[in-house]
């Protein structure tokens, strides 16, 4: 009898872990990809084509294809990111995701791809003026930043005399500054290479020695069977270097 219920108790656990998202996008014969089509290089949604483009619209693709289904792109925001995977919307979100421990408690994340860390861009006029959070800290800055993500809770954690201006469209700020609108944004030190490089008039402020430490990595549901597989597949693209290569039209050698 004590046989019996062993191996009954056996196979329900076989079963349990066959039931994984990785046999349901593969049955399914379509990955998900969520991405908030806004943050350069991962991803950039095109406002009159709604195409999206960037680094990790390649790496979904490349992702896609080792799993051998179609890709399918669903938007997201940075305030909806965990309810959306939550909700099984997407399978995986990309897109330049930092790790953190609020996000870890419900989901999983991949190994890191980038290491990140807060850093601030500015008016190349102003580059000066805020190199330390002290002297960003200060009544009358206004520091420009897009709402839900870990760039506002930086702020907010941060800055306690400047004006934190919450602007809706992330893609938007960059003008924003040049317009003289605010006076700078702390953000991934990744994205402020990319945008110094898209608006000269912009300079990303010491992107090497950020504010302080982060990784970003492709979010994941609680399943141990995909990110298994995802994390195996970032280990063969990048010692391959096929993630180097993606990458270099976006950051450059």
């Amino acid at each position: 009898m004590r046989l019996l219920v062993f191996f009954t108790a056996l196979l329900f656990a076989s079963g349990a872990l066959a039931q994984s998202r990785l046999d349901d996008i593969t049955s399914r014969g379509v990955l998900r990809v969520g991405l908030t089509g806004d943050y350069r290089p991962f991803s950039q949604r095109d406002k009159d084509s709604g195409a999206y483009s960037g680094l990790d619209v390649d790496m979904a693709t490349n992702l896609a294809e080792a799993l051998g289904v179609k890709l399918e792109i669903v938007p997201t925001t940075w305030s909806t990111l965990l309810p959306d995977l939550g909700d099984d919307k997407f399978d995986i979100g990309m897109g330049g995701v930092s790790i953190t421990l609020v996000r870890q408690r419900v989901a999983f994340f991949s190994q890191p791809v980038m290491r990140a860390g807060k850093a601030a861009i500015a008016r190349c006029a102003d580059r000066d003026r805020f190199v330390t959070l002290a002297a960003i800290d200060r009544a009358g800055v206004k520091v420009m930043v897009n709402a839900g993500g870990t760039n506002e809770r930086f702020d907010r954690a941060n800055l306690h005399q400047a004006d934190i201006v919450v602007f809706p469209d992330n893609t938007g700020i960059f003008d924003e500054l040049v317009a003289g609108h605010a006076d700078l944004m702390i953000t991934d030190a990744v994205e402020t290479k990319v945008q110094q490089r898209l608006h000269p008039e912009l300079c990303a402020i010491h992107p090497d020695q950020p504010f302080d430490f982060g990784e970003l990595g492709y979010l994941l549901p609680r399943d141990v069977v995909l990110k298994q597989f995802v994390d195996q597949w970032l280990h063969i693209t990048i010692e391959s270097g096929v993630w180097k290569r993606l990458l270099q039209p976006y950051l450059g050698p």
